[in-house]
């Protein structure tokens, strides 16, 4: 029922398109993924752009990369995959590569952000899928902070936001491998492996007293999970939209916001202890630090 209700909650709402963006990243043929080297490629899709970069070998063993840009529409792609020599290499001076000739045509069909089809030169159509080699559905891997955003299908006044930091490991339901909460118990959230729900990942909001106020379930990629979310398992039927704000060891997933402050230029260091060196070399007036009461609070402030 939920991953029926997930797969619709990107196409529900108004001027919602019936397609979808392939998750940027390094993707697999899902069957070769068995943790020996082997190839493997990424994608980028930029407005309706997508690059394919792809890392494999030829008949001979050597290691070769190929290069496919073109149009993505109706989730479907086909293009050349072209080769390229004579470029740059470590240590080298300015060198322009040229393309040399294409190993045939690549098509792809995709029938989510995170999974589709794709035929090779020669080979039969295999399925293709988002490699994540980052998290697993150990508890540990939800710590961090998280952004929910409900969108209810009826009216705009109902929409739901919650920004929340899980910290606590707690125990979780039977059909999970166990919680990570809030520290004041609000938010517990899982990774569920079992049961009617399992490959999703289930967020439970509780009111002070301990009772359930919200649920939510997702689908997780690496950051960004879709879903649908309500008041019980039962009547869920809101847009769900999850981000990982931070990882587990705090660090920002976004573009800007960092754990900690990016190394700036030695200019703007220098400009800095200039006005620190002008702060200190004034006198404070120290009557207001050590008889406070010769300069009362106005009663408005108090």
């Amino acid at each position: 029922m939920f991953k029926t209700l997930i797969m619709a909650a990107a196409m529900a709402g108004a001027s919602i398109a019936h397609a979808f963006t392939p998750q940027a990243g390094t993707w697999v043929v899902t069957a070769e993924n068995n943790g020996e080297p082997g190839r493997g490629f990424g994608l980028d899709v930029q407005n309706s752009t997508l690059v394919m970069q792809m890392y494999a070998y030829d008949a001979g063993g050597n290691p070769v990369f190929y290069l496919s840009a073109g149009t993505l529409a109706d989730n479907r792609y086909s293009g050349l995959l072209r080769k390229y020599r004579g470029g740059r290499f470590f240590g080298s001076g300015d060198l322009a590569g040229r393309e040399d000739g294409d190993a045939g045509a690549v098509s792809m069909r995709f029938i989510s952000g995170t999974r589709g089809y794709v035929t090779f030169p020669g080979e039969p159509e295999k399925e293709i899928s988002r490699f994540n080699f980052g998290y697993t559905t150990a508890p540990e891997h939800l710590r961090g902070i998280w952004m929910l955003s409900a969108l209810n299908r009826g009216s705009a006044s109902l929409d739901r936001l919650d920004y929340f930091a899980l910290e606590d490991a707690v125990q979780g339901s039977s059909y999970g491998t166990g919680a990570m909460a809030s520290r004041d118990r609000v938010y517990s959230c899982e990774n569920l492996v079992s049961g009617p729900n399992a490959g999703l990942v289930m967020c439970l909001k509780f009111n002070t007293d301990s009772s359930l106020q919200r649920v939510n379930f997702f689908e997780l990629s690496i950051n960004d999970g879709e879903g649908v979310a309500g008041s019980s398992t039962q009547t869920a039927d809101d847009v769900l939209y999850a981000r990982r704000i931070t990882n587990t060891t705090g660090d920002f997933t976004g573009i800007y916001y960092k754990s900690r402050p990016v190394e700036d230029s030695g200019e703007a260091a220098a400009v800095r202890r200039g006005a620190a060196e002008q702060a200190a070399a004034l006198a404070v007036d120290r009557t207001l630090i050590q008889n406070p009461s010769s300069t009362p609070v106005p009663p408005e402030r108090r």
